[in-house]
């Protein structure tokens, strides 16, 4: 069953088309992974699949309700929860307050604060923790958790690797199936290649805004990755 539908989404920063004709199906317990180098248009269509920007062209829907003018709080209300890049968490709020204010649109689901700190178990013992004071991977398994709070059906992570050491990375992409096992699909921006082709179902390549390559993992070749991913020509043969 489809659950998140996107097609011919175009997206302007002032004159500039930083998505262009963008389409994407994905189906329920599927994780997708958007992969793309720095300025590919990556965050701007996870943004705009979350309500906050607005498309200039396309369609946005989700279990076959079009939300494309809908703001991002009624798509929380629709099942779509967001890990911005960067955290974005409130630095003056505890690791427990932080989760708790990703619950004040919470619909019936299996994603409760014990859930959260049962997929991420050295939450309990710093839950009065000031979140300033946590590592850059704590600080993004509070930012999951808190999207997981509101019980979403479709989970955007933007850049889950950004900035972390390699086995905190390793980490993070370990709890993934387990989300995805509680009734959950995800959609995944990622500069890190290696690691969402590990995980992802489907992998759409952008560059400049565009899909220059899709396909399932198993099926494209790290040449053909490389070429869409940094917009090179194959070199020519010799003859």
């Amino acid at each position: 069953m489809t659950l998140l539908s996107v097609s011919g989404l175009d997206v302007h920063h002032g004159q500039l088309r930083a998505v262009s004709g963008f389409d994407i199906s994905v189906e329920e317990g599927q994780t997708i992974g958007v992969i793309g180098a720095n300025g590919a248009g990556k965050s701007t269509l996870l943004r705009t699949i979350a309500g906050i920007l607005i498309p200039s062209a396309g369609t946005i829907s989700i279990d076959g309700v079009d939300v494309t003018r809908m703001s991002a709080h009624q798509r929380v209300r629709h099942g779509v929860g967001l890990v911005p890049e960067g955290r974005r968490l409130f630095p003056s709020l505890t690791v427990e307050e932080n989760l708790l204010s990703g619950a004040y649109l919470r619909k019936e689901g299996p994603w409760s604060l014990d859930a959260v700190f049962d997929l991420f178990p050295w939450m309990p013992e710093r839950r009065a923790q000031s979140s300033a004071h946590l590592s850059g991977g704590e600080q993004q398994s509070v930012a999951i958790g808190r999207a997981l709070m509101t019980n979403p059906r479709m989970l955007l992570i933007d850049e889950l690797s950004l900035g972390l050491a390699p086995v905190v990375v390793r980490r993070m992409y370990e709890a993934l199936p387990r989300i995805v096992a509680n009734g959950c699909s995800i959609l995944l921006v990622e500069q890190d290649v290696s690691q969402a082709l590990a995980v992802a179902d489907h992998v759409h390549c952008l560059l400049e805004g565009r899909t220059v390559l899709s396909g399932r993992p198993t099926d494209l070749g790290r040449a053909d990755i490389e070429t869409a991913y940094f917009g090179i020509d194959a070199p020519a043969e010799a003859g």
